[in-house]
């Protein structure tokens, strides 16, 4: 079996309870301490086995670390370690979920070789909102509920509103609605991007 590493919490005697998510659950499982043991980390991707427990958490064991290319890149690293922080308290309270958000991990971790982390991780946000339903094409203010004609001011979950109505970073409708329509943010300026960045750090 493999899964992404969402979280580990430290327990006694160095031993871990581990949060994994797998095609298709977050598993919660617990790993004794043992020199033998690989190091595992928050974001790493693993293929492990499962130990089924009548009493207690299933044990892991026999894990082994599916290397990235970039593993090694630490400005990489960083910003994967966020964007698994976050999927982690997004699904915290899930048991069974979705092939989608697995998938969406696995389309970001071949991305991240290549492209801008900022750039990808955007793009895997709105494709997140997308596919959760919550994704407003349409730039119909949240707080005063009437029509967005000028810039739209988006806040924590890409919430849209007018200017005089929320506090937030400001973009041009027809950008938005180019990068709504195609998934893709090439088209964004570096400001831009930090800032839909900064939006998505506030959580999902």
């Amino acid at each position: 079996m493999q899964g992404y590493i969402l979280h580990t919490q430290s327990v006694k005697d160095e031993d871990l309870i581990v949060y994994l998510l797998s095609p298709k659950k977050v598993i919660k499982s617990y790993r004794f301490y043992g020199m033998r043991h690989s190091n595992i980390l928050s974001g790493y991707k693993i293929d492990f086995e499962l130990e089924e427990s009548t009493r207690f958490l299933p044990r892991l064991k026999d894990v082994l670390h599916v290397g990235f290319s970039w593993i090694l890149d630490r400005e990489k690293m960083f910003f994967w370690q966020e964007f698994i922080r976050l999927f982690y308290w997004h699904l915290k309270e899930v048991e069974t979920v979705d092939s989608f958000y697995f998938e969406l991990l696995e389309e970001c971790a071949r991305r991240f070789e290549k492209q801008d982390c900022k750039r990808v991780i955007v793009d895997a946000y709105l494709k997140l909102l997308s596919f959760e339903g919550r994704l407003h094409q349409i730039f119909t203010c949240f707080v005063c509920d009437e029509s967005i004609q000028e810039d739209v001011v988006l806040v924590r979950a890409f919430l849209p509103a007018h200017r005089k109505c929320a506090f937030g970073y400001e973009f041009k409708a027809k950008d938005l609605s180019y990068f709504y329509n195609n998934f893709n943010s090439s088209h964004f300026s570096d400001e831009y991007i930090d800032n839909l960045y900064k939006i998505i750090k506030e959580g999902f």
